[in-house]
């Protein structure tokens, strides 16, 4: 992955009617510790990292790259959402082309903040990048994960086989410029 181009980083924080996307700080260290190594979040994801080698290898201010965003909700992080280049280790219908990605706690599942964040996400990008089309990947197997896709305009491209299973490829047509 790499990052989006001639975007200007890090974008002021863009608000929803109950979440921020911003950039990371160090008060999210521990909340990036407790995604990368949940059981729960790592289900369709190849496993979560042992806790013991986040606190010794995590800066202090994690994940601070062009496309990465912090969710917050009342001041806390509950997730990440990542806006990368597809790169060549990716699918071929998905290489250059915008890829979001994303990840939350399993105590803010449920409530819609996935699909609120990823849905302002998308927005910021449009206005950055019109016309750019997007695409996601996930395991079939993650219901939850199809679901939110379908709901943000993401249409299947392809089902293939990667690490063990049916992955699912998502394409979101870029929105025409007005």
């Amino acid at each position: 992955m790499e990052d989006l181009g001639p975007v200007a980083w890090p974008p002021e924080p863009i608000r929803t009617e109950r979440l921020v996307l911003r950039e990371s700080d160090a008060r999210d260290r521990g909340a990036f510790i407790e995604l990368l190594a949940s059981p729960e979040v790592h289900t369709y994801l190849g496993g979560p990292r042992p806790r013991g080698e986040l606190e010794r290898e995590l800066p202090e201010v994690p994940e601070r790259w062009p496309g990465s965003f912090v969710v917050d909700l009342d001041g806390s992080m509950v997730g990440q959402i990542l806006l990368r280049r597809a790169t060549g280790r990716s699918r071929p219908a998905a290489v250059g082309k915008a890829e979001l990605g994303y990840l939350f706690l399993p105590r803010a599942w449920g409530f819609g903040y996935a699909g609120e964040a990823c849905a302002a996400a998308l927005g910021w990008l449009d206005g950055v990048l019109p016309g750019e089309p997007v695409v996601l990947a996930t395991q079939t197997a993650n219901l939850g994960s199809m679901r939110l896709a379908v709901k943000l305009g993401f249409s299947e491209v392809e089902r293939f086989e990667a690490w063990g299973a049916e992955q699912w490829l998502g394409m979101r047509s870029p929105l025409t410029p007005s």
